[in-house]
């Protein structure tokens, strides 16, 4: 019998968003419903059995590319332009260099998992807590945290330890808020499953460049934001076995709490045709 201590696991998990949260712009003019302002915000969360392989093949492909006379002066595949570059990014990667991250991300071990919330709901819920107090005033924080509650239910409880890094935005930081509203999410539902609220959470903020995983989780944000505001289904489907859920959950035609789509209930153009101003 061996005496060899358990191996300590440290689960890696890399959040990012597609869609800014932004409802009203400098003037307080309405940008919901604007062409070319994304209808729905996701917030995603990839987890990562190896993040060393996916680093290497990533910086591989990369370097790959660059040397590639292919690409012999395209913008965004030199340096100084801190695009493909710097690091993969799918709304500014060529399709060329999409189909070869694509490819790459299908032969990694992901779990990701998404939340969505259409910005005509969280419109409509803005105006009505107005209504009611007419001091209140949105921040799209607001919706991110939700998000992120909804996202870490039930995934911070099961490992001793989790390493999450939170794709940073901008010159805002907002670490110390985001451990504090994921710490609270788990420690509610441990309290609920009457179990210690005992793992080690340790959270960072970083811009996409610095992880891989973070590069990676934007591909799957691109992916669902495709199919939502185009009703394109090519990309998601190649990557749809890597989709552990999708929670839209405005999408209340059946139940109050929303859709979740799963391996057993792919989402499709045709799932979500129909749901509110997509």
């Amino acid at each position: 019998m061996s005496d060899a201590a358990p191996t300590h696991v440290v689960r890696h998990y890399y959040v990012d968003e597609s869609g800014d949260g932004i409802l009203f712009g400098a003037r307080r003019n309405l940008l919901v419903g604007e062409p070319n302002h994304p209808g729905n915000f996701i917030l995603g969360l990839l987890e990562v059995a190896d993040i060393q392989a996916l680093e290497r093949d990533m910086n591989d492909l990369r370097g790959r590319l660059m040397a590639d006379p292919y690409f012999f002066n395209v913008p965004s595949m030199k340096p100084g332009n801190s695009k493909t570059a710097l690091a993969f990014h799918a709304k500014n990667d060529l399709p060329e260099i999409r189909m070869e991250v694509f490819h790459l991300l299908v032969r990694h071990e992901f779990r990701f998992t998404a939340v969505v919330k259409s910005l005509h709901a969280v419109l409509a819920y803005v105006r009505q807590r107005n209504q009611a107090d007419p001091a209140y005033r949105y921040h799209p924080d607001e919706l991110y945290d939700h998000a992120a509650r909804l996202l870490f239910r039930g995934r911070l409880h099961k490992d001793r330890e989790y390493a999450v890094v939170f794709a940073r935005r901008g010159q805002s930081n907002r670490t110390r808020a985001l451990a504090e509203n994921i710490e609270r999410v788990r420690d509610a539902f441990c309290m609920k499953l009457g179990i210690p609220a005992d793992s080690r959470i340790v959270v960072r903020s970083a811009f996409s460049h610095e992880h891989a995983g973070l590069q990676a989780a934007d591909y799957f944000l691109w992916a669902i934001q495709r199919l939502y505001e185009r009703g394109e289904e090519r990309y998601l489907n190649f990557i749809w076995p890597k989709i552990a859920l999708v929670h839209d959950v405005d999408d209340t035609r059946e139940k109050g709490y929303g859709r979740y789509y799963n391996e057993k209930r792919p989402l499709t153009a045709m799932a979500v045709k129909g749901r509110l101003r997509i």
